[in-house]
């Protein structure tokens, strides 16, 4: 199979659609909560979130483009400078997923969706109590995509919350934290950790022969 622009671009919308978000691969599996200034949670699954940086600690995240009846995530997020990312486990992918759903503002999916907030003291933004992984995160900048009306979001670690078993002979080992991924619009996976190298020095990489592809 071989498409080209052309062939990408006259795909029906929701085959292109899962095509292009599939083809990078696994991307983690994260829930962000927010709160607008009338005290009214949100919550919405993402597949975006990427490492910007540990020194300050950086995450970003790319919002959709906003309309009438979505983009409330990054309203809030304009308005409170404050939300969460908390990570997705196998248990409650499901009502993780319905979190997409685009409910009207006055509608919290924390109620709809049955997961339960928790705060940290002096942070406004919601966590997900069930989550095992909660980061909180304040505003550092917005940055708008032109080409296609996105908008990367870059948060500072303020708060990072996980269990003290989380590393694990010097990594985080997500597949203990039952960390899951998605590809696609909708379909999630479970992690399996399948090696561990050094860090990489030039001078101790090794001989390798040419990797043999199987029939």
């Amino acid at each position: 199979m071989h498409y080209t622009y052309q062939d990408i671009m006259e795909l029906d919308r929701i085959d292109r659609l899962k095509v292009i978000n599939s083809i990078t691969g696994i991307k983690p599996a994260n829930l962000i909560g927010t709160l607008d200034k009338d005290k009214t949670t949100n919550l919405a699954v993402f597949s975006s979130v990427i490492h910007l940086g540990s020194k300050p600690p950086l995450l970003g995240f790319i919002a959709r483009p906003r309309s009438v009846d979505s983009g409330h995530t990054l309203r809030n997020i304009e308005e409170m400078r404050v939300y969460t990312i908390n990570h997705i486990h196998p248990y409650f992918t499901k009502e993780a997923h319905y979190t997409s759903a685009k409910f009207k503002p006055s509608i919290s999916e924390f109620d709809r969706c049955g997961f339960s907030e928790e705060y940290i003291e002096a942070f406004e933004a919601p966590f997900v109590k069930e989550s095992v992984v909660k980061i909180g995160l304040r505003l550092k900048e917005l940055i708008p995509i032109p080409l296609n009306g996105t908008t990367l979001v870059i948060g500072e670690i303020a708060h990072l919350v996980m269990p003290d078993t989380a590393m694990e002979y010097g990594d985080m080992d997500l597949e203990q934290l039952r960390s899951t991924g998605i590809s696609g619009l909708n379909s999630y996976y479970e992690l399996k950790k399948i090696a561990q190298y050094p860090y990489v020095r030039a001078e101790e990489v090794p001989d390798f022969d040419k990797i043999k592809i199987s029939e």
